[in-house]
């Protein structure tokens, strides 16, 4: 018998007691399922979606987050999909909803990310793994609580230059990790900014994402080339994923918040 869940956007679902063929239509969310035990279950994912390495190739691929086959998905015959507000648009959750229910996420900051995990446990009835996943997730990023570390930004995009602003999970993170990020009252959670905007908020770090955009060593010196005093470093993008990639990431963090 189905039953009536709330989503993350406080939307009521109508959903399966125990769904059998999930997509997930979020990399984060994807990996996640895996680790609650659900290979089986999952029958669509994105392009995008490529952990757990190994695995998760096995999964048919019904498009990008931005943009999915509807006839691949409808093929798959899904009993329930889920979704992200930030990743996927409202577009394709209403061209979704027409093929399956669909439950979407939020996540803004780590303790949303904690809530991502709890959620995914209860309506795909793994409560038990899911308390311990979150377990583990919440002891690894204990390590990366630091002290205060000065200005810093992230960088995710060039041509037009794109960082993270506020009310982001990435932004959450670097100022769990004693950053202060100077574009958090930009009118974008992912504001374009100029090079002049970046030179005068007197970083000390910088930090280049290697996704979406694959910021490689080349770029440093284009950056180092206006930010003359600013410590400029790569970093796996990856590693800044919520879900149970916090469960790898605590580590990686805390040696970025005191190296």
């Amino acid at each position: 018998m189905m039953y009536e869940a709330i989503d993350h956007l406080g939307r009521k679902v109508t959903i399966p007691p125990s769904p059998k063929r999930i997509i997930s239509i979020c990399p984060a969310i994807t990996e996640t399922l895996f680790s609650l035990g659900l290979e089986k279950e999952i029958v669509g994912r994105t392009k995008y979606c490529i952990f757990p390495k190994g695995t998760v190739e096995k999964v048919p691929v019904v498009g990008g987050t931005k943009e999915v086959n509807l006839d691949k998905i409808k093929e798959l015959q899904p009993d329930l999909i889920f979704a992200e507000k930030e990743e996927n648009t409202k577009e394709i959750v209403e061209e979704l909803e027409k093929i399956a229910p669909v439950f979407v996420l939020e996540v803004k900051s780590i303790q949303d990310a904690y809530r991502l995990i709890t959620t995914l446990g209860e309506v795909t009835k793994n409560t038990e793994t899911a308390h311990l996943l979150l377990t583990s997730c919440q002891k690894s990023f204990q390590s990366i609580t630091g002290k205060e570390n000065g200005k810093a930004a992230y960088v995710i995009w060039r041509k037009p230059y794109m960082v993270v602003g506020g009310a982001t999970y990435i932004c959450d993170v670097l100022h769990t990790m004693g950053f202060q990020n100077p574009f958090t009252h930009e009118d974008s959670r992912y504001p374009v900014i100029t090079r002049e905007q970046l030179a005068n908020a007197k970083l000390d770090k910088l930090f280049l994402a290697s996704e979406p955009f694959p910021f490689q060593q080349k770029h440093l010196t284009e950056f180092q080339s206006f930010l003359p005093h600013t410590e400029i470093k790569l970093v796996d993008g990856e590693m800044f994923w919520y879900g149970s990639r916090m469960l790898v990431a605590g580590e990686y963090l805390a040696e970025l918040a005191i190296d």
